[in-house]
This record gives C-alpha cells, sequence and structure tokens, in this order.
C-alpha cells in the first residue's frame, strides 16, 4: 500500500525580499513622504475657482464678471479652453483670458493605444515640466478616466512604479480638471474607437494619493459633479476616490456628505504582511483602516470597495482571502465589494501576478463567505498601462516621448 504524499508547503515571499528600486543597500526600506520636492504653484485658473471667485478673477483682469458664466460654460459645457476659439468673446479679452484666465496647465507629450482603440493612456507635462498621466478606457455602458492627483506619490508602495518616484507635488485643483475636460472632449471627438461617446466615470486612481492632497482634491470633485455653469454636471455616484489608509481623512471625507465611491487599496489583511507592503499602514493598522471604511459606508450609504493587487507567493494565499473574508464580515455584511486586481507581470521581479489557479482559489474563499467579488479588468499591460510605468518608460528612454497631434489645446 502506497503512503501518501505530504502536500507541498507554497513559497511566500516577502516586500523585503527584493529592496525598493533604487535602493543603495540591500536592507533599505521605503520612505513615507507627505513633503512636495516642488513647492512651486500652478497658475491661477477658471477650474480653481468657485462662482463667486470666478467673477473676482475677472474683474481682476479687467474684464467684466458677466463673462464668467459664460467662460465656465464654454470650459464645461464644450470642453474648450482656447480663447481664440470662442467667437462670442470680444477679440481684445482673448489673449487676457488666455493668460489669467484660462493659462495652459496640461500639455500632451505622448498618447498611446490599446485594447483595440479602447483604452487611451496619455502622459501630460505640467506648467513645471512635472508628468502625469491619466488613463481613458471605453466599456460598452460606460467609459472611465483614471485621474492623477499628484506628481509622483510620497506612499512608497515598492510594488508601485508611481511610488518608487517619490512626491514630486501635489497638483493644483485645476490640473486635475483639465484632465477631465480633455476627457470628455477626446470623447466628444470620438477619439476611441467605439465612437463619439460621454465621459460617465472618474476615479481618482492615477498617480499619486489623492486623499494626501485633500483640499484639491474635494475642490476637484466639485467641479465634476457641480451642475453647469459651475462643473460638469457628473453623478457623484460615477466619482470613486481611492486611498492606501489614510484613516483621519477617510473620516472627513465621511463628512463631506458627497456620495462618491470610497476605494480602500488593501493588499493585505494582516499587518504582518501589509506593515512591509504599505508603508502607511505604520501609522494606521488593518483594524483602524477598516473600521474607517466601515464608518464611511454607514455615512454615505456608499459600498466601500476594497482593491486587492494578487502578488503571487505574497498575499494571495487561501489563508489570507479567508483572513480577508473574516474581517469584512465581522464588520457586518453588504458593506464592501472586493476587486482582486492581477498585478501588471515584473519580469525578474518578486513583483508579478498570481497564476490562474491562484487567483480562482482566492475569489471562491471570499464569494464562499458571502463577500461580493468581482476579479478588476485590466486595461494597457502592453503600453505600460499600471501608473507611473509610462511616466518612467519615457523618462528612461524606453518609450518614445514623441508629441503627438492635437486636436485643440490637449
Amino acid at each position: 500500500m502506497m503512503s501518501k504524499v505530504a502536500p507541498t508547503k507554497r513559497r511566500e515571499v516577502r516586500p523585503t525580499d527584493q529592496p525598493p528600486e533604487g535602493a543603495t543597500h540591500p536592507d533599505a526600506r521605503p520612505l513615507l513622504s507627505f513633503t512636495a520636492k516642488k513647492r512651486g504653484k500652478a497658475p491661477l485658473h477658471l477650474a480653481d475657482c468657485d462662482a463667486q471667485a470666478r467673477r473676482e478673477l475677472l474683474q481682476q483682469a479687467g474684464l467684466p464678471a458677466f463673462r464668467a458664466d459664460q467662460l465656465s460654460r464654454h470650459y464645461f459645457d464644450h470642453f474648450l479652453a482656447d480663447a481664440q476659439q470662442m467667437t462670442d468673446i470680444p477679440a481684445h479679452a482673448r489673449s487676457i483670458i488666455e493668460e489669467k484666465i484660462l493659462p495652459r496647465l496640461v500639455e500632451q507629450v505622448t498618447v498611446l493605444r490599446a485594447d483595440a482603440g479602447m483604452t487611451l493612456k496619455h502622459l501630460w507635462k505640467l506648467y513645471d515640466g512635472a508628468t502625469v498621466e491619466s488613463v481613458l478606457m471605453g466599456y460598452g455602458d460606460r467609459t472611465t478616466l483614471c485621474v492623477s492627483s499628484q506628481a509622483g506619490c510620497g506612499m512608497a508602495c515598492p510594488f508601485c512604479a508611481t511610488g518608487q518616484m517619490g512626491l514630486t507635488r501635489n497638483l493644483s485643483t485645476a490640473e486635475i480638471v483639465d484632465q477631465v475636460r480633455l476627457a470628455h472632449r477626446a470623447c466628444a471627438d470620438g477619439d476611441l474607437a467605439c465612437g463619439p461617446t460621454r465621459l460617465t466615470n472618474v476615479v481618482f486612481m492615477g498617480m499619486g494619493e489623492p486623499l494626501a492632497n485633500y483640499k484639491a482634491v474635494i475642490a476637484a470633485i466639485h467641479r465634476l459633479i457641480d451642475p453647469s455653469p459651475q462643473g460638469f454636471g457628473m453623478s457623484a455616484r460615477g466619482i470613486t476616490v481611492s486611498t492606501v489608509g489614510l484613516v483621519p481623512a477617510i473620516h472627513k471625507l465621511a463628512a463631506e456628505g458627497i456620495p462618491v465611491t470610497l476605494a480602500v487599496s488593501l493588499h493585505a489583511p494582516d499587518d504582518d504582511l501589509r506593515d512591509d507592503l504599505i508603508p502607511i499602514n505604520s501609522r494606521w493598522k488593518v483594524t483602524e483602516l477598516l473600521d474607517a471604511a466601515r464608518h464611511y459606508f454607514l455615512s454615505t450609504g456608499r459600498r466601500v470597495s476594497i482593491e486587492y493587487a494578487l502578488i503571487k507567493d505574497m498575499n494571495d494565499q487561501p489563508r489570507r482571502a479567508q483572513l480577508l473574508a473574516n474581517e469584512l464580515n465581522k464588520r457586518g455584511k453588504g458593506w464592501v465589494h472586493v476587486n482582486p486586481i492581477p498585478l501588471n507581470p515584473t519580469p525578474g521581479s518578486i513583483w508579478t501576478a498570481s497564476t490562474r489557479r491562484a487567483q480562482d482559489e482566492f475569489v471562491r474563499i471570499l464569494r464562499d463567505n458571502g463577500i461580493s467579488t468581482t476579479i478588476r479588468d485590466t486595461r494597457g499591460s502592453d503600453i505600460d498601462g499600471a501608473c507611473g510605468q509610462l511616466a518612467t518608460a519615457v523618462k528612461e528612454g524606453r518609450r518614445a516621448s514623441v508629441k503627438v497631434t492635437n486636436q485643440e489645446d490637449s
């Protein structure tokens, strides 16, 4: 009679098995940063201002206040920022508007296409030469923009290309909003393969930690959801704000009373792993973070998304799936949705995607425990799709920094 062979224990890797990119010694650890390298301020722009401030801005520029609504409709209704194309504005006023009301903040460097033309990834140059990325994705029932809120990021997550850049600076409200305007324009002009469409969703999941640039992000959300001529008039339910776990800011966001979706980039259900994987966990532990997320649900009625990048042999074990289910269920039922995300493979690195078998087992355990779970659709893996990858590739010369023809002023 043959004896049973004991199952082989799965290898487990840790973030500390590979130093952060650019580390000068093997024991280097990621360092959190809330202080920008550059403290310069973007020029004041119409989109930085609420209705009253816009009128004051016009008057300071020597123009009549009533033109504030006129310019706002050009910007938010027609997605137009080139004053020379505003034929209902006197010619002598257009140069003043270009200089003092609608200065160019965002300039296209490169655009890459993927997924049969249904994904567009833009690299933008800001007024001071800093670069950020946005990704426009067309689906059958919606069109989504992934927008950046910082140039670089200070959260130092070792598996994230943006996290390895460090924080350059916060974006202004208008620099965020202008990414959205340009996406609206691209949709209206039919730049996606599906032809003309409408931008329906915006996710603050691009470069940067949105809640570390809280004031500008909240103002940008108002520009997105406020009705014309104050904003684009988008649905707040189509806006998602992600965070790696700035607990006080989550409570602050809950108190705003804006029904946007909160997405928590968890990536590990236990402090033992998350301390190394997500450095901010050294300040606010998993329990505090999930308690804050539950509070957000209770305050807003909006189900929270848990983002979980599946990394091979690191955080994709069945025991961690069960621990995640336990942590979520002990705080109640139906308040959360989990999005496991296959990590973009990185050849020769410990940061690579889970196997399909491990992914399916992870999802099965969550669903068996009553957790609503959907594998996140990955887009643009062939065009440096994850945030920060394109900017890094262009900087290092691995992608051509070719400026494509602009439709207007992008």
